[in-house]
């Protein structure tokens, strides 16, 4: 019986520069005298295989040596990576599905196997963002002379309304096709908001109505931020702004919160008028606001009519009314008196701030 031949393992060279070859192929290549050798079975000139590990390796655990990248002593610190890991939300272009999330899940279930990592699944959430396409609803390539430069829209338009576009073009995780048109108006927009800074703020002016459209704003923008809602949060912020223009002046304070909640969405006009209002700390350090519940209550609500439990009618009332004073409301209705007309009622149901039923 033939014993099989023992095979050394190879041992790779010390390599001093990193840097691309600009051929595509490792680094491993410039180190000639470890390539180059002969051949163990027929002493003929051979070569080493120089592309030892797939090119997914490095990108499949950078996120833990985040955690301690200056640490020469082990792969990261036990108790930093206990602290960081899993990573919270873990978010990557749709090409990246298959292949990154594979191999990263692949890598980290091996580094728990032999007891690196504490956990066997690297993220809690892991979500794909949409492409953006170019106007012609094509992928953006060179080839088809479709690719939007964001460099020229940053000097024609600003950093801040390139990113504000982006997050209120579509839904985060949908493809969408650029606009030129889309992304006029929403500079048009952070214009509107750099002139509102500029005139119309005064400490001593109170709107109630503004404030409490403010407080909506702030729950919108809060739960859609969670929600990867970008695109609706920018509408809403955009609904405040022009009930803002058509306002004489703005209370201080319900400004200074609403570019708390723009901050996130246009950094530098935000930092720009924070600082404009005599504030020296950046506007980051502050903390988020939060909203009223008291004030996003609206004071009326439309009451449902119904009649032997069918809809037959709608009647603005106001928020909190009782039994009594919803019954009167209703049977004043002229509609309502037409329909029940001369029938005994026999019961009516009240359900607050919701609907009447009128059983007869």
């Amino acid at each position: 019986m033939p014993v099989p031949e023992k095979k050394l393992p190879v041992e790779l060279p010390y390599v001093k520069k990193y840097q691309p070859t600009g051929t595509g192929e490792s680094p491993l290549v410039n180190i000639k005298e470890w390539v180059n050798l002969k051949c163990p079975k027929c002493g003929g000139p051979a070569k080493r295989e120089t592309d030892t590990m797939p090119n997914w390796a490095g990108s499949n655990w950078y996120f833990i040596r985040y955690i301690d990248p200056k640490n020469n002593k082990a792969f990261a610190d036990s108790k930093k990576i206990k602290y960081w890991l899993p990573i919270d939300w873990y978010n990557g272009g749709m090409e990246h599905t298959t292949l990154h999330l594979l191999y990263s899940r692949f890598w980290y279930k091996f580094l728990f196997d032999i007891g690196v990592v504490p956990q066997d699944e690297p993220y809690l959430r892991r979500t794909s963002h949409g492409m953006v396409l170019a106007e012609d609803g094509r992928k953006m390539s060179k080839s088809f002379g479709n690719v939007i430069n964001p460099d020229e829209i940053e000097k024609n338009f600003g950093a801040d309304t390139l990113r504000l576009y982006e997050m209120f073009m579509g839904p985060f995780d949908q493809a969408i096709s650029w606009d030129t048109h889309g992304i006029e108006g929403t500079f048009r927009f952070l214009n509107k908001v750099w002139a509102i800074g500029g005139k119309k703020i005064d400490k001593k002016t109170k709107n109630e109505k503004l404030e409490r459209l403010l407080h909506k704003t702030i729950k919108k923008v809060s739960e859609d931020i969670e929600s990867t809602g970008f695109n609706t949060a920018v509408s809403s912020l955009m609904i405040f702004v022009n009930q803002c223009i058509e306002t004489k002046s703005i209370p201080l304070l319900v400004w200074e919160n609403f570019l708390k909640i723009l901050a996130p969405f246009a950094p530098h006009i935000s930092e720009e008028l924070w600082s404009n209002l005599g504030h020296k700390k950046s506007i980051f350090k502050e903390h988020w606001p939060a909203y009223n519940p008291k004030l996003i209550q609206e004071k009326t609500f439309e009451l449902l009519i119904q009649i032997n439990g069918k809809l037959r009618h709608k009647v603005l009332a106001p928020r909190g009314i009782c039994q009594k004073e919803a019954e009167e409301l209703v049977l004043a209705e002229e509609k309502i008196k037409k329909l029940i007309d001369s029938q005994k009622i026999k019961k009516i149901i009240f359900v607050a701030d919701r609907l009447i039923n009128i059983v007869h």
